[in-house]
């Protein structure tokens, strides 16, 4: 059986981690307020059950390898794999669904997401992805995570769930997505992304109330992760010594950037409406109180699973009472290049 491992390479680090399980299973929790106490490499889906468990790599070999310097250049994408009108035709009838209960108050707001299949000829060299990641997205936490019990996954994310150490600690209100489309650093956000962003802004800040002190907020400012602008607020506020990490993060995790409000009748809307489960897209992952690294948890956005003859390639946005279809589609589309860029590369 192969051992559960994982890759992870922080935003603008010289090195990635290696840590590996050299015997046995990774352990499986069956909610995110288990983590409590635990320390290890950690991979939570969207919504945890029986047959989707939170997985912890205990990390038995703890590697730090050295990034060699290299520049990368992205290839354009030229023209997008043809998508099927059923595809099409399948998210316009979901928008349409979601939208509904938007605009008759039932959400404040919910994430619709979709995925697509990559079919290849023979399965890519998933270090070799997680390498071309590293130098293609600088600014992101780029993981690749093996584990027998979920396959493989790698990711290329923006958005940190919990990260810090001792007492003190921060996390973001990462929405609003614009592509970049010029070197402009200063683009305009439009009413729908600022309300979208500020929703998630208040919901932090409801729930870290609930456990911590010394809350600043910062933002919010327009960041860049790839080829797509974001809103990013920075929350840094003070936990306790003793704080129960399960807790705080089963209040955190989903945030309504990859859930909705109310969060709970949003999340069974979406498991029980989404055309494809969304697995562990939109869950998070990261170190979790391990040696010198600590904690750094991330959202699994930007993500493929990678199989043996196809990669699943997930992408979501956020539907509020003005959103147009057209536009959420082409923000999927925008998001699904980020791993579509790496396949590219892979098959040239």
């Amino acid at each position: 059986m192969k051992q559960p491992f994982a890759l992870y390479r922080l935003p603008h680090a010289d090195h990635y981690v290696s840590v590996t399980q050299t015997e046995g299973e990774a352990k499986e929790f069956i909610s995110v307020a288990q983590l409590d106490g635990q320390n290890g490499y950690v991979f939570a889906p969207f919504t945890v059950t029986p047959q989707m468990p939170v997985l912890l790599i205990r990390p038995d070999e703890v590697r730090r390898v050295p990034l060699k310097e290299t520049t990368s250049n992205p290839l354009p994408l030229g023209n997008r794999q043809q998508q099927t009108g059923a595809q099409r035709q399948r998210y316009d009838l979901d928008f349409a669904s979601f939208h509904a209960h938007v605009k008759m108050n039932e959400f404040e707001k919910i994430v619709l997401a979709r995925s697509v299949r990559q079919y290849h000829a023979t399965q890519p060299d998933s270090t070799q992805l997680f390498l071309d990641a590293c130098a293609t997205y600088p600014r992101m936490m780029v993981a690749l995570v093996s584990i027998p019990q979920c396959g493989t996954w790698l990711m290329a994310t923006p958005e940190i769930l919990l990260e810090g150490e001792d007492t003190q600690w921060r996390t973001v209100a990462l929405a609003g997505t614009m592509p970049v489309s010029s070197n402009d650093d200063s683009p305009l956000w439009d009413e729908k992304n600022i309300r979208e962003q500020r929703l998630v802004c208040t919901y932090i800040i409801q729930s870290l109330e609930q456990f911590a002190s010394n809350i600043e907020e910062q933002g919010p400012a327009t960041v860049r992760a790839g080829h797509l602008w974001h809103l990013r607020s920075t929350f840094s506020f003070s936990l306790p010594s003793d704080t129960r990490l399960g807790p705080l993060l089963d209040r955190l995790h989903p945030t309504p950037a990859v859930c909705g409000l109310p969060k709970e009748p949003t999340r069974r809307f979406i498991i029980d409406n989404e055309a494809t489960p969304r697995g562990y897209y939109s869950g998070f992952c990261g170190p979790l109180r391990m040696g010198e690294e600590q904690t750094h948890l991330y959202v699994n956005l930007r993500c493929m699973n990678i199989c043996p003859h196809y990669c699943q390639l997930f992408a979501g946005g956020g539907i509020l009472p003005d959103s147009v279809v057209q536009k959420e589609w082409d923000e999927t589309e925008t998001k699904l290049d980020t791993m579509r860029r790496l396949l590219m590369m892979h098959n040239t």
